[in-house]
This record gives C-alpha cells, structure tokens and sequence, in this order.
C-alpha cells in the first residue's frame, strides 16, 4: 500500500466515544486532555500527582489498569519497549483479558515490529483490533493535537480509532494494512533522526576544534545545502549543553540508544548493512555510559567535546 498522509479535519466530539489513556506521564497527560474534545475519556497512572493533574482536567481517573481499559472503546497505550507491551496486555494484571471483542488498542510507541505483530496475532484471537501508530513530537505538540502520527492497521480497526487519530494528529500517515508497518516507518525514521543529531553534534564539535564561534557557525549552516531539521532543532539546544543544567528534556538521549537498537535489530533481521546507523548507535551508547542518559538528547555532544568551547 502506498504511504498516505492526511492533513486531518477539525476535530468533533464522537457521539458515545470511550477511550482509555494508560499512563498519564509528560505524553500521555496532554494527550489524554487533548482527547477530552472528542470522547468520554479514562486513564490510570501509579503516580498519585498525575492521576491528580488528570482529574482536574475532566478524565475519569481509575485505581488499576484494567478497570481504566474496560469501558474503552480505544486504548492508546505508551510503553517504553517491547516487554512492557507485552506484560501491559497479556501479564499478571495485563488488559487483553477484560477488553471488549470489537475494541481496538491504540499503540503509539516505537517498540519495533516484531513484537508488535505478535501482540496483534493475540488480539486478534480474542476479536480485538490493534492498529500501530508511533508518533513524533513532544509534550506541547501532544497537548495541542499536533503530532505526526505513522499508522499501520487494518482498514476496519483504523476507521474504529480514526477519531482518536484525527484528534491526536496534525499530520496522518497511512503506511500499511496491518499491524507492524507503522513501526518498519518508524524505524526507518529513527535511522535518519539518529544519524542527524549524532552529524551535527560531530560537526559542532570540529567547528569548535577550529576555533569558530558556534551560533555563527550554526546560523551558517543553517542557511545553506548541509540545513536540517536536527541541526536546526538540536543545534541550539547543544550549544546549551554545557550549560549547568544542559538543555531542556525535551527527547532523552537514551530515547536513541533504544531506538537505534531497534533500527540494528532490524537491519540485521534482513541482512543490511548499516555501518552509519551502527556509528550513530555507538556515540548515544557512549553518552549513555557517561551519565547522560537521561540528559536532553543534545546532551551527546558532549561525548565528542566534553569541554565548555573555549569562546565562551
């Protein structure tokens, strides 16, 4: 199927809608607020804070998991790997069991793709849909409806949560029928949006080795054939790396050691060779071994000038 992406329409609230938010944490919050304009929504977070921030914001607030995911028609679930999807929906306290046959899980994180089309093999015995949808941007965009969203699923569990994709995306990309493609899209994804930051962060680096002034040398770049989106995002945020507090979080670099495990496992799978992707890899592993895993992903340049630049 050819990739297709849609600019969604103006959002309506969906009569008689239900859907769920497990984990109401910096994405999952906005997102669940977001959706209040289009559903009747409930959610469930072990933080006590956050289930309160959520109930403040009009989202039906549960004590478990499963009693959150019964009544929903949708679930958008936001784990950080492969085994939290799997122990979320089929553990001990996993949701697959007191969903309703018809209802779709909603899965927005990059896990990869193995992984997530055996969890829709599961579902599917017990009638239920799971359409693949990670997503791209950070708390505000979510907050404001304003993510790009890469989906793979079924045409019929697609129109079921299209509601909820509409309300979540300003941009929709519809890059296969079945469960797994939106993660291969990702993947793909995560190559280039590693490989960019770990470049401009070498490339800040030796602009500063030569003695240049780095926001000139920025603004520069910047104007010419070597711009990109990542140099033009993260490069200001590296040049606050060394600052005491370094950059906002905004994406952790250890995002990427995970993501570009990922994009390794993959081109393996298929027997590519992927010497920059490797490279790429091996910089945030570097930045993940000196402390700074849970420092903005900007944060890697320092594994290449650990040093404040000498013009500053």
């Amino acid at each position: 199927m050819t990739a297709t992406a849609v600019t969604p329409e103006t959002s309506t609230p969906a009569e008689g809608l239900s859907v769920c938010v497990l984990g109401l944490g910096a994405m999952g919050l906005p997102m669940a607020q977001n959706l209040t304009t289009v559903a009747t929504v409930h959610g469930f977070d072990p933080a006590a804070a956050r289930a309160e921030l959520a109930a403040a914001s009009g989202i039906t607030v549960h004590p478990d998991a499963r009693s959150a995911a019964a009544p929903a028609d949708v679930v958008l679930l936001a784990v950080r790997d492969g085994a939290q999807l799997s122990e979320s929906l089929f553990g001990e306290n996993g949701i697959a069991e007191v969903l309703s046959a018809g209802s779709v899980v909603l899965m927005t994180s990059t896990v990869g793709m193995g992984v997530v089309v055996e969890a829709a093999e599961k579902l599917a015995e017990l009638g239920i849909g799971l359409v693949d949808a990670p997503l791209s941007g950070g708390p505000a965009r979510a907050g404001a409806g304003d993510l790009l969203v890469v989906v793979g699923g079924t045409p019929s569990d697609r129109e079921k949560a299209q509601p909820v994709l509409d309300a979540m995306s300003s941009t929709l990309v519809v890059v296969g029928d079945k469960a797994g493609d939106g993660q291969a899209m990702k993947t793909v994804n995560q190559l280039l949006c590693g490989v960019h930051i770990a470049a401009a962060a070498e490339a800040l680096a030796l602009a500063d080795k030569l003695g240049l002034d780095l926001q000139r040398t920025l603004d520069g770049l910047q104007a010419g054939a070597a711009a990109s989106f990542m140099l033009g995002n993260r490069g200001p945020r590296m040049l606050q790396a060394w600052d005491e507090d370094g950059a906002e979080v905004l994406s952790r670099l250890d995002i990427f050691v995970k993501d570009l495990g990922i994009v390794g496992k993959a081109a393996r799978e298929h027997h590519l060779a992927a010497p920059v992707a490797v490279a790429a890899e091996q910089l945030f592993l570097l930045g993940e071994a000196q402390g700074l895993g849970l420092a903005d992903d900007s944060a890697v340049i320092k594994t290449l000038a650990p040093q404040r630049p000498a013009q500053d």
